[in-house]
């Protein structure tokens, strides 16, 4: 626990000499929930308060937020208040919370009360590990915890202060501090507020900037709506790519496909193109348009098109496999490095180094090397074996360093011969197999088809990741002959990849796979 304890002469404004004013800050680190501290702590020693500030670290970064707890009050008849070091459940007056999840935490540890506390939160969001280790959407719904804070708080102030400072080029502390000072919560003026920002003397202006609009937002409008499912956005057909290659696949998206399915086609044609080249684009779209008559043959202008617009996204998917060359590709684009600058707020004459770490196989190995020699090598499992035990290692690669970065880009420009590795005749062929079963279906049972298609989800990623996500596809396609002649078959196979997206062990997907054997 840190502790900081200043006096200070008593100046005249006060809100009450009963008890003292009390915030607490829930934030994480690099969000700077320390300086936001500072800075109320010495605003209210220079408005002739008494203040306290203790810290309690979380665990981690995102397995628990450092709260911050000050209390402020004028000393009475000369002497000195005694301060409390930790919030006291049901007495805290302001609330602040860096990020839309901690401020459902403070909810739950009962420091935000419906007769006296002002929540002051931020609805962006900071993924938790328990939120990002799901194989599905194991993203927390932000609605329940709007919710909560409503019926909690006696009034709360929430909208993106994380996006409004890095806007500012500020942080989110800044932000913070103005939607402080437009709540009211203190009894101190604005300048008082932009003084102590300006007596920082590191990075004044963005502060000031981030401050001043974060202070407006919360006068006037002072809440964000949120949802549960963010909104989607595509990018319009154009009517020239500017390339004669790339004109060509827009005009055949537009005169070979529904208008439903246009705005999916665009993406997977811009995805591909990207990861391999517009040849490889426009296979995408032989193979779609492909897809495309067996769903006019079978009704589907009357469901949408449903078939199609599901094969244009997942079609895509399976065709940009992660790979070795894909993964070397993204770690040296020069966009990255110059994202990477501007999320550590690096200056031209700073250098910043990246190290990844990185754990290959011998599997992600033969499937980079031309598809014979891998067959060739993986047939001899003593060879394999020794080659692995060399290769099978972590290692930090630094992708600043020449050696690195040659090293990764050699391996990125094996992109001109992806279709002849190993790793693409499986995936190809796996794919391949998937498109027959939902195109043999089609006829049938529709709305089956057109779930088989969105058994893809389950495949992603490389190297492990991809191995368990292609035994859960598998299994859950283990399903199929029970489920082709069923009415209910969609609803069921649906359930089965919603079991499979639960967990990573697949116990889920167990006991489902055990009920439909019953059915």
């Amino acid at each position: 626990m840190n502790e900081h304890v200043s006096m200070s002469d008593l100046g005249a404004n006060r809100l009450s000499t009963d008890k003292p004013l009390s915030l607490a800050i829930l934030a994480m680190g690099g969000q700077g929930g320390g300086v936001l501290a500072d800075w109320i702590v010495g605003l209210a020693e220079a408005e002739g308060w008494m203040a306290q500030t203790t810290s309690v670290p979380g665990v981690a970064q995102r397995t628990g937020a450092t709260i911050y707890y000050i209390e402020m009050l004028p000393a009475r008849d000369g002497h000195a208040p005694i301060f409390s070091l930790m919030p006291t459940p049901g007495d805290v007056d302001v609330v602040m919370a860096a990020e839309l999840m901690e401020a459902g935490r403070s909810v739950l540890r009962g420091l935000v009360t419906p007769d006296k506390t002002v929540l002051i939160a931020s609805t962006h969001r900071s993924f938790a590990v328990g939120e990002k280790e799901k194989p599905g959407d194991g993203i927390g719904n932000p609605e329940v915890v709007v919710e909560a804070t409503d019926f909690a708080a006696k009034r709360t102030i929430a909208f993106d202060m994380e996006t409004m400072a890095v806007r500012n080029g500020s942080v989110i502390s800044a932000a913070m501090f103005g939607a402080l000072a437009a709540s009211g919560a203190l009894p101190f003026g604005k300048q008082a507020f932009e003084a102590m920002i300006r007596a920082g003397g590191k990075g004044i202006e963005p502060s000031l900037k981030a401050f001043n609009d974060a202070f407006d937002r919360a006068k006037d409008k002072p809440r964000d709506p949120v949802s549960a499912t963010p909104p989607k956005r595509f990018d319009a057909l154009p009517e020239t790519a500017g390339h004669p290659a790339l004109d060509r696949l827009v005009r055949r998206i537009r005169s070979e496909f529904p208008q439903a399915a246009r705005p999916l086609l665009f993406a997977g044609v811009k995805k591909l193109a990207d990861y391999q080249d517009p040849a490889y684009a426009d296979e995408y779209l032989t193979r779609v348009a492909a897809l495309h008559a067996l769903d006019c043959k079978a009704g589907g202008a009357d469901r949408d098109f449903a078939f199609t617009v599901q094969s244009a996204k997942y079609v895509a998917v399976a065709m940009a496999y992660d790979d070795v060359i894909r993964v070397a590709d993204l770690k040296v684009r020069g966009s990255r490095f110059d994202r990477v600058r501007a999320e550590v707020g690096a200056t031209d004459d700073q250098i910043v180094y990246m190290t990844e770490y990185m754990h290959p196989r011998m599997e992600e190995v033969c499937g980079t090397l031309p598809r014979g020699l891998g067959l060739w090598i993986e047939s001899r499992p003593k060879l394999f074996g020794r080659l692995d035990r060399i290769v099978n290692k972590g290692r930090r690669v630094k992708t600043g360093t020449l050696f690195w970065f040659l090293g990764l880009y050699i391996v990125s420009g094996l992109r001109r011969t992806r279709r002849g590795t190993l790793r693409h005749m499986r995936e190809i062929e796996h794919c391949e197999v998937w498109l027959a079963a939902a195109s043999d279906l089609i006829g049938a049972n529709y709305d089956l088809a057109v779930e088989v298609l969105n058994n893809r989800r389950l495949v992603k990623g490389y190297s492990d990741t991809h191995a368990r996500g292609l035994s859960k596809f598998d299994r859950v396609m283990s399903a199929l002959p029970l489920l082709r002649d069923r009415e209910d078959g969609a609803a069921w196979m649906k359930r089965l990849r919603q079991a499979a997206l639960l967990d990573e062990s697949g116990a889920a997907l167990d006991g489902a796979l055990k009920t439909v054997a019953t059915l």
